[in-house]
């Protein structure tokens, strides 16, 4: 999955979707959720938020198009997102002593449409407080390809965290953004 180019992450050209208030309200449910799971460090749980081909996607240029024509800060399917869980969750992880805490704030979600795939595409803005010996905070974008599982939950296909700072120099980002 990592190398297969035929991936969709594209969020351009998409067709217009008209969602229902409630849906509306499950999607924001849904995004507000997996903030909480990341600031609760509820790793595996936040990790089962994706379909079984998801991926977890922080570009490092403003507008890049694609995570294969140029180098990503991440870029990790659900076997590079479990190593890593495992990593941070370990005991002697030095870099996590003490561990890394964070505090998400997210707003502005919309719907942006449909993929060429059907799925629905979401967008909101963040802003993360994160502390570990010092404070930092990260800002930006996400953008979701969102599918609808037949028992009407969500699953995450795409996670795009688009940085505003996406091309700082950064010291060591250990948890999920």
């Amino acid at each position: 999955m990592l190398l297969d180019r035929t991936f969709d992450v594209s969020t351009q050209g998409l067709t217009a979707a008209q969602v229902p208030n409630e849906t509306l309200r499950e999607i924001e449910q849904f995004v507000y959720r997996e903030a909480r799971l990341l600031d609760e460090r509820q790793f595996w749980e936040w990790d089962q938020l994706f379909t079984n081909s998801g991926m977890y996607w922080v570009p490092q240029q403003h507008g890049q198009v694609d995570p294969f024509e140029h180098i990503s800060l991440f870029w990790e399917n659900r076997m590079l997102r479990e190593v890593r869980i495992r990593r941070v969750e370990n005991v002697r992880n030095w870099s996590q002593q003490p561990p890394t805490r964070t505090a998400h704030l997210v707003g502005n979600v919309m719907i942006e449409g449909l993929d060429s795939q059907g799925l629905l595409v979401v967008s909101a803005t963040f802003q993360v407080s994160e502390w570990r010996l010092d404070q930092r905070q990260l800002a930006g974008r996400y953008t979701y390809k969102l599918a609808s599982e037949d028992n009407g939950d969500w699953k995450i296909q795409l996670k795009r965290v688009d940085l505003i700072n996406c091309n700082d120099v950064f010291a060591n980002l250990e948890v999920f953004v």
